[in-house]
């Protein structure tokens, strides 16, 4: 099995590069989607949430209300650390059940928005970074995703630079580029990880 670690930053184009790699072959962990199948209502994680943050993080269908607690936690250092100390075991040990479920020579994409900034790089054979140039990043956001460009430039800000993410990259995928240039790329990069995977199942030369 090889294990990679895909990370970008936000409006870099990480989920798009997610779904070409599904596409060329590569089994997919989403530590966003874990993230928030962990909190769903009647989880020890929702529960312990509520035990930190109180009842007020709650919506009226008794899920979580992420805006409520984004508001509690985002501009805290303390409480986000609370909230991860909570979520990331959680994330960490449904990833690991995944992970253990699929063949042994797969290659195997753990989708994870925060690998830099958590130091996670380690725990991977090899770690993909999904770079663009701010203003991409910004056009992104603001065009696609509707965020004003204050909003958009606060959540670039908080994530870690491009050059933290580029200084762990083994292989960075450029996605400063039109769709047709991006998916001969990721082809690119899946024949290197089959590559990679075939030579770590090579039995030792005597």
């Amino acid at each position: 099995m090889l294990k990679v670690g895909l990370t970008g930053g936000i409006g870099a184009g990480k989920s798009e590069v997610s779904r070409l790699l599904v596409e060329c072959g590569a089994v997919l962990i989403d530590a966003d989607r874990i993230a928030r199948e962990v909190v769903e209502p009647g989880t020890p994680g929702l529960a312990a949430i509520v035990d930190a943050f109180g009842t007020d993080v709650l919506a009226p269908d008794g899920s979580l209300d992420r805006p409520a607690l984004g508001s509690l936690v985002f501009a805290d250092p303390d409480r986000l650390a609370v909230l991860n100390s909570i979520v990331h075991p959680l994330v960490g040990a449904r990833s690991r059940e995944l992970e253990a479920a699929v063949a042994e020579d797969a290659v195997v994409v753990h989708d994870v928005p925060l690998l830099t900034e958590n130091g996670l790089a380690p725990l991977y054979d090899l770690v993909i970074v999904v770079d663009a140039s701010p203003e991409t990043q910004l056009d992104r956001l603001v065009r696609r995703r509707g965020m004003t460009e204050e909003d958009a430039r606060a959540r670039m800000a908080a994530q870690a630079t491009r050059e933290q993410r580029r200084e762990i990259a083994d292989i960075v995928i450029d996605n400063d580029v039109p769709l047709e240039a991006l998916e001969r790329r990721v082809k690119e990069v899946w024949a290197d990880l089959v590559r990679r995977a075939r030579a770590s199942r090579r039995p030792p030369q005597e």
